[in-house]
């Protein structure tokens, strides 16, 4: 046990463990060893960093100028990049993402907290032409308050630094709760805020599992706005919870993204990208193009080359330089997978590759391709959060348009053809809140994202997810010397 890293949380400025001490264990996807012990926050922990964040909207952040809070987000950001590495491998370690794109993505999101630094003293109000005679009315925008943020372990520093950035940015305080699965990568950046600047209880990060931490989180009633990324059935619960507060809420839930490639497309270039879209990440992300659409002519052709990529696909330890897919991060993910691959081929399923998991130490899953030849089967509709694909033909537009759109998530889509005005058709009758036509995948801290139907509601990034952050206060000045009117003085 020498080996094992004991993890504290970080409450008011302060390293501390649960209350009553509990702890659960981090494993390495890649090994199946324990490799840390994180707290096991209790109600009394989540009182006190909810109690700790209120304290700092009246204490120095309150009273710090916009411009200074950008500043301090700055400086997050640059010792976010300049801690990129370190920052990789701790995520790797935990949750088996590959290194490569863990400390890729450690960097560029570093550029997410610049934005919205940038943004923190461009927020205003606006002054209304109204229809009284000697009324001078402005609006002006105020921090929200405590704001809860909840987020899954795939892509947390991304989804965190899209909830933290706007949040700060327009003066609010933060109680962050890590997923359960894999804590370690926050409580690492948590280490970075003081160094930042940022004061004690303006950035909680807690950790622990949905009953009791969550829940005493999404409900309290000084939490402002909860702003949580996860699954459709933990949604359902804080959309409950929050009848309990009245707090905000946005939600950025799962999907099941159709990628579409018409015959006219650049068939390389449809095929990297439907390769990178379902197999990047070992297929865990909220957007991967998990269900791929081809019309019928181009096919074969596309098929065949994408099988040959993916048997190819060089799997093994996320850390290796030369590996290309890492294994899933929860066993249930990996029975989940092996559940529903074998329940489609019951329904008639083609393996054209993959469809078992590797023999070897770890979570690994081979890169898996299935014709599916009816819309009912359940790998169609049924996010696996893996690397498995779901493959249909089609022939015609409105065709595509109807299988694309029945399904109840709705987060992203891709679209692959060099027709233009068939491409900004497309763009408009799939129902997905992002659309990327002839590439996938692709993020900005200036491009808001977010889904629809079950993939949730409310967006991320983008200026007006700073305003999202605030609420609008109208003031009505009266510029006239008069008195008002006696109302009960006789006509």
């Amino acid at each position: 046990m020498a080996n094992i890293q004991n993890y504290s949380m970080l409450i008011d400025g302060n390293w501390v463990a649960a209350a009553d001490g509990a702890s659960f264990e981090s494993f390495d996807p890649a090994t199946g060893d324990t490799w840390a012990t994180i707290p096991a926050a209790t109600e009394d922990d989540v009182n006190a960093a909810v109690a700790a964040a209120s304290r700092a909207l009246d204490g120095p952040w309150g009273q710090m100028t916009p411009t200074q809070r950008g500043k301090c987000l700055h400086k997050l950001g640059d010792l976010l990049a300049q801690n990129s590495e370190h920052l990789g491998r701790i995520e790797t370690q935990d949750t088996g993402k590959m290194f490569k794109e863990t400390a890729w993505q450690a960097t560029y999101i570093a550029e997410y907290l610049h934005f919205f630094a940038g943004a923190a003293d461009k927020i205003h109000g606006d002054t209304l032409p109204i229809d009284k005679p000697d009324m001078f009315v402005f609006t002006d925008r105020e921090p929200l308050g405590v704001i809860a943020a909840v987020v899954p372990w795939n892509s947390q520093m991304f989804l965190s630094a899209t909830k933290i950035g706007p949040a700060l940015a327009a003066g609010n305080t933060i109680v962050l709760k890590a997923s359960e699965h894999a804590s370690a990568p926050l409580l690492e950046f948590g280490k970075l805020v003081e160094q930042a600047g940022i004061p004690n209880g303006v950035v909680n990060i807690i950790t622990g599992h949905g009953e009791p931490c969550g829940r005493t989180l999404t409900s309290h009633p000084d939490v402002a706005r909860v702003a949580f990324t996860g699954g459709p059935e933990s949604a359902r619960h804080i959309i409950r919870n929050s009848a309990e507060n009245f707090a905000e809420v946005s939600l950025e839930l799962g999907g099941k993204s159709p990628f579409i490639v018409f015959d006219d497309a650049n068939i390389e270039s449809a095929v990297n990208g439907s390769v990178a879209g379902i197999f990047a990440a070992t297929g865990q992300s909220c957007v991967a193009g998990s269900r791929l659409y081809l019309h019928n002519t181009i096919a074969d052709e596309f098929l065949e080359r994408m099988v040959g990529i993916a048997k190819n696909i060089q799997i093994g330890d996320p850390q290796a330089d030369e590996t290309e897919m890492g294994p899933l991060c929860t066993q249930g993910q990996l029975a989940h997978i092996e559940a529903q691959v074998a329940l489609a081929e019951q329904e008639g399923g083609k393996i054209l590759c993959g469809g078992r998991r590797v023999e070897a130490k770890g979570l690994y899953y081979e890169p898996t391709i299935v014709e599916c030849p009816k819309q009912s089967m359940s790998l169609v509709d049924t996010e696996l959060f893996g690397p498995v694909l779901a493959v249909q033909r089609f022939d015609t537009e409105d065709e595509v348009v109807a299988l694309a759109n029945d399904t109840k998530h709705g987060l992203a889509a891709g679209i692959f053809t060099r027709d233009s005005a068939r491409s900004l058709r497309m763009a408009k009758r799939v129902k997905a809140g992002i659309i990327w036509v002839n590439t996938y995948r692709v993020i900005s801290p200036i491009a808001e994202f977010g889904g629809m139907k079950n993939s949730g509601y409310g967006r991320e990034a983008g200026m007006q997810a700073v305003y999202n952050y605030t609420r609008p206060k109208t003031v009505w000045m009266n510029l006239s010397d008069e008195p008002l009117a006696n109302p009960f003085s006789p006509r």
